[in-house]
């Protein structure tokens, strides 16, 4: 299980994952990236809304997560800004991940991309697909989470 670091500012974020999937289990991932790319991602140019992650040959990839081709770049730039990109992660971590993700309903969703030391980092979690009912109950949660915290500030304001 990764943990949380205060100092980690995400620097792209899937914020539909948590619409669609429940996260049960996450890791945090290195990336396989040029010169170039690690350049645009902290500027911000990196977008994982359709991205997904597979298992390969015992090795973990990361498709459709698009990052922006850098500006002041040279030819070193790659041409495909959605290419499969690998991710490091220990064997055995590898392993479970792909014996969690062959069960129905399971799939290994990126979350986030922060930079800790240096390094680009990939929150990846283990989800398995709400159904829509699901998506309906937890809008409907959050909606009277809302409405309890603005009352009680509504509150608060009166009571000064």
């Amino acid at each position: 299980m990764a943990k949380k670091n205060e100092h980690d500012k995400p620097l792209a974020q899937n914020k539909k994952a948590s619409h669609d999937y429940f996260i049960e289990d996450t890791y945090e991932a290195g990336m396989v990236l040029t010169g170039t790319e690690i350049k645009s991602i902290r500027q911000g140019r990196a977008n994982l809304n359709d991205a997904f992650a597979t298992v390969r040959n015992g090795e973990l990839f990361i498709h459709n997560m698009h990052i922006s081709p850098f500006e002041q770049g040279n030819r070193s730039n790659p041409t495909d800004p959605t290419r499969a990109r690998k991710l490091l992660l220990h064997k055995s971590q590898i392993h479970k991940l792909l014996g969690l993700s062959k069960q129905d309903g399971y799939a290994i969703v990126p979350l986030k991309i922060y930079a800790r030391n240096g390094y680009a980092k990939l929150l990846i979690g283990l989800g398995k697909g709400k159904k829509q009912y699901d998506k309906r109950d937890t809008a409907a949660k959050k909606d009277a989470q809302r409405d309890i915290q603005r009352a009680l500030r509504e509150k608060q304001k009166v009571a000064r």
